[in-house]
């Protein structure tokens, strides 16, 4: 999740973009975050049903959607109950479990998410991981603390471990090294380098890019995309974030994927029909099947 630290509201500035060309064949979002309000508006979500059937019709017929905090995964695990073309996946942020720690109520969260992973429609712990970008060394301990909480529960559950990793390539290694990788996990907008996507792959991590792929200053990122095997290659929107260019800075959502699908066949050279399949395979396998 790229949002602000409150994680309910995403300023973003304009309007939605117009829905691209559908994509030759579905592929999924694999992380989204529907209850968040984009600043478009009255401030208010897309209703799930309206947001999904934008997204269909342009061959995004499933979403993962991702809990942040307490609240968004209990959100997450109700709305995946009520609409069969999404599964959750739940998780405290690793920007917020220093504010929980602070608190007090750090372990008492880590119980609940523990709860919640039980529910049938959870397929996902995550996302989780290590952020130095919005938080100061004074938080690491608490974040590294429930991240390995976190990983153990994909052990646990076997559930997919989704990862949030920003500025902290090094140190979200070392933690999965130290706890050991799930059978299943995502390097949630993949952010590194072609080194770092090697390191990632060595240790069986699918990589999902988001619209941060398209951006110039991204060679890097397109890098570490041309390296990845096909088998490995995810996509997501992490909505109401990290809008794809042109619309950069406008609200993303799950019916822009195929923008970034598009430039990712491009930088790979790959046909578009056959990345769509295998990045919907790659989902489903990734996730522990299909829905």
């Amino acid at each position: 999740m790229g949002g602000s630290s409150s994680f309910r509201t995403a300023e973003r500035a304009g309007q939605r973009p117009e829905p691209p060309e559908p994509l030759p064949h579905p592929v999924i979002d694999n992380h989204c975050h529907l209850d968040i309000a984009a600043h478009d508006g009255p401030g208010e979500p897309v209703p799930v049903a309206e947001a999904l059937a934008r997204s269909a019709a342009v061959g995004v017929p499933r979403i993962v959607q991702i809990g942040c905090d307490l609240p968004s995964a209990r959100w997450a695990v109700a709305t995946a109950a009520d609409f069969p073309a999404i599964v959750a996946g739940v998780a405290l942020h690793p920007n917020e479990a220093p504010r929980l720690e602070a608190q007090g109520l750090l372990d008492e969260a880590l119980a609940e998410i523990a709860d919640l992973a039980t529910a049938s429609v959870v397929r996902a712990i995550g996302e989780t991981g290590l952020d130095s970008f919005r938080t100061g060394p004074e938080g690491r301990e608490a974040q590294v603390r429930s991240f390995r909480r976190h990983i153990e529960l994909a052990h646990e559950h076997h559930k997919t471990l989704v990862i949030h990793d920003r500025e902290t390539h090094a140190e979200v290694l070392e933690v999965i090294d130290e706890v050991g990788a799930p059978d299943r996990w995502v390097m949630h907008c993949f952010s590194g380098d072609a080194e770092f996507a090697a390191a990632c792959l060595e240790r069986g991590a699918y990589l999902s890019f988001a619209g941060t792929v398209t951006f110039k200053n991204a060679e890097p990122l397109r890098e570490a995309l041309r390296l990845a095997p096909l088998d490995r290659i995810l996509v997501e929107t992490d909505a109401p974030f990290l809008t794809p260019e042109p619309w950069r800075g406008r609200p993303n959502a799950s019916y822009l994927i195929p923008t970034t699908v598009r430039a990712m066949a491009a930088t790979r050279g790959d046909d578009l029909g056959e990345l769509c399949r295998a990045i919907e395979t790659n989902t489903e396998t990734a996730f522990g099947g299909t829905w």
